[in-house]
């Protein structure tokens, strides 16, 4: 069912594993304490604030211990693709049978809800720096009012030296990420402590009939406490998307040993706070700290929080969309990689642009910590269903459990995430409908770029000409054969290039070593290096070579091609010459598109990033063949 396990990890290097999880991995729900608690108690009346505080306790104790413990850590961080998790290893694991990334394939029902989970990570990734760090600056009014008119100008710079730095790596600020969670961490589980000694009854949420006795009592607010009740979990997805960096085991003991404790005890401590002060309107998060000096230093280490939060979703959305490039349902963006000693380290330039743009107008536009609460959520629980589902799919076809089991299991999840879901519906006229709108978009480029790419595929390669039949043509005394080597990119590992045929078709000429190059996405993290290039002789000097990356990784066909001389093709790199098909679209055909899609897909082939790019080509060695297609 599951691969071996890995080999054992020394205990120094399972502990830096530990604080790096807390500082990449954590982030998101770590600095959740900043505002849920205030959300959940702004549902109550004053006067029973210092009642209900313990019901609301008690919902949040048993959402983080179902939600987080049992449903990720317990059992979708099972769901590993060698290592790698998130929704593209569901993706893969779900599909053992029919291969959803290949060219030619059309998107299916179950990728199509996979796909609407990924989409809705890019409106948390827009949301969720948003929220952070406007929640962490509205700390200074507590130090000195005069900071309130100009809370959301802090937060809009702080969100924009965030994105701006991205394009230097983590690498120069990653070291210090796990150390300044350990330091979050242990400040919320202390600030809880301190309160907790003065109200030692909260300890009485532990049980959950206190939270069904909360929303039994409010039976036309129960929805509503509910959706406020889920930001306590919001980031959970980090957990099971960060995985490939640090391993279930590393993700496992910084959330029972730092993370879940820390979160217990400061939610407990604002509890505490709010039963000894129940008319205070104060957020019982900052109240924790000591008034002045110590206030303004919580929220300096809030600040510093809220932007390890951000970093860790702004990553996120960064290897989200290299995996969707690689698996075919994205245009090709700009990937720049930051670290050379850290494949995971990339840095997409339009993605960051788009995000910190959208971040800061949600800043500008909601204003207040409160109303953009009002579009969290949705997002987040929409990705929890879907993860439910496809974690369902992989139990059934991956790992053969018997159908009562998995659907079992599964049901108990998917009611969970599904009252959290409908809980969150009220929120949409408020601002909810921003992830939607988000994921929306996101969603029609997915899929807009894969069904054009499929009608592609299905008209220029429905009628290769054969290897045989190349061998004859390159054979031909009709045909020149010149000095020097041809690679012709080919989409299809079989057949010839129609690029190939416009060149000897035009020039009546062909290069003496010819290379047929496929690069093909595998529904893998990584590639092993043994398994990465595949070279064999067709004949009449013309070689076939296939290239394999992983979804988390980037081509670089020219370090490919000395690969492929040292297999034995006799060519010279810096003599290549790379033959591209350019893509020119053209509207009205029959394909199997809206009329809308044919146009928006024309869009993006001219705005995607240009083939000698993406492959690491040097520009003078290549020349691009237009190959009109009619949609």
């Amino acid at each position: 069912m599951r691969a071996p396990s890995p080999t054992p990890i020394k205990t120094g290097a399972q502990a830096a594993l530990c604080v790096g999880a807390l500082g990449v991995v954590f982030g998101d729900i770590g600095t959740s304490p900043l505002y849920a608690m205030k959300e959940c108690l702004a549902q109550l009346a004053p006067g029973e604030r210092a009642e209900g505080v313990l019901g609301i306790l008690s919902l949040m104790t048993w959402a983080l211990l179902l939600v987080v413990c049992l449903k990720y850590i317990g059992f979708v961080m099972r769901a590993d693709n060698r290592g790698e998790g998130g929704v593209f290893a569901l993706l893969a694991l779900s599909h053992s049978k029919t291969d959803s990334t290949k060219p030619n394939s059309k998107i299916g029902f179950t990728v199509l809800v996979i796909l609407i989970g990924a989409a809705l990570l890019y409106g948390d990734s827009v949301i969720t720096p948003a929220i952070s760090v406007l929640s962490a600056a509205e700390g200074l009014k507590g130090f000195s009012p005069a900071f309130t008119p100009y809370i959301t100008t802090i937060a809009s710079i702080i969100l924009a030296g965030l994105f701006w730095f991205q394009r230097k790596g983590s690498k120069t600020i990653g070291g210090i990420f796990g150390p300044v969670m350990v330091v979050w961490f242990l400040t919320l589980g202390l600030l809880g402590l301190w309160q907790i000694k003065d109200a030692p009854q909260v300890f009485a949420a532990l049980n959950p009939l206190l939270g069904f006795k909360l929303l039994i009592s409010h039976p036309g607010g129960a929805i509503i406490i509910l959706g406020s009740v889920v930001l306590c979990v919001t980031g959970a997805e980090a957990l099971y998307a960060d995985m490939g960096h640090f391993g279930h085991r590393a993700i496992g003991q910084a959330w029972y040993f730092f993370a879940f404790p820390g979160l217990l005890l400061n939610y407990y401590g604002q509890g505490a706070y709010v039963i000894g002060h129940p008319d205070s309107t104060a957020n019982p998060f900052f109240a924790l700290a000591p008034p002045g000096w110590g206030q303004l230093a919580l929220t300096l280490l809030s600040i510093a929080a809220a932007i390890i939060a951000s970093q860790a979703v702004i990553s996120g959305a960064y290897s989200l969309t290299r995996s969707a490039i690689q698996l075919g349902y994205f245009p090709r963006l700009t990937v720049t990689h930051t670290n050379a000693d850290q494949v995971g380290q990339i840095y997409v330039p339009l993605i960051n642009t788009a995000l910190a743009l959208a971040s800061i107008a949600v800043v500008l536009n909601f204003g207040s910590s409160d109303r953009l609460a009002s579009a969290y959520g949705i997002a987040v629980t929409g990705t929890m269903i879907v993860t439910t589902y496809a974690f369902y799919i992989v139990m059934r076809h991956s790992w053969k459990w018997p159908l009562w089991r998995a659907l079992a299991l599964c049901t108990i999840f998917m009611c969970i995430d599904a009252v959290f879901f409908v809980a969150t519906l009220h929120k949409f006229m408020d601002g909810g409908w921003l992830p939607i709108a988000i994921a929306a978009a996101v969603i029609a480029i997915m899929h807009t770029w894969k069904s054009g790419k499929t009608e592609i595929f299905r008209k220029v390669y429905a009628n290769e000409i054969t290897e045989a039949e190349l061998c004859n043509i390159a054979a031909s005394k009709h045909v020149i054969r010149v000095r020097g080597t041809g690679v012709f990119m080919a989409g299809n590992p079989r057949g010839t290039p129609l690029v190939l045929l416009h060149h000897v078709k035009a020039n009546k000429v062909l290069h003496e070593i010819v290379v047929l190059l496929s690069v093909t996405a595998k529904e893998v993290p990584q590639v092993a290096a043994s398994d990465r290039l595949e070279v064999r002789e067709i004949g009449e000097g013309v070689w076939r070579a296939i290239a394999h990356y992983g979804y988390m990784e980037s081509p670089d066909v020219a370090s490919l091609i000395e690969r492929i001389r040292d297999a034995g093709v006799p060519l010279k790199p810096n003599e290549a010459t790379y033959y591209f098909n350019r893509e020119m679209i053209i509207t009205g055909g029959e394909a199997d598109m809206w009329e809308w899609q044919k146009h928006f897909y024309g869009f993006l082939s001219r705005n995607a990033r240009q083939a000698r790019d993406y492959y690491n080509l040097p520009p003078m060695q290549i020349i691009e063949v237009g190959l009109p297609i009619q949609l």
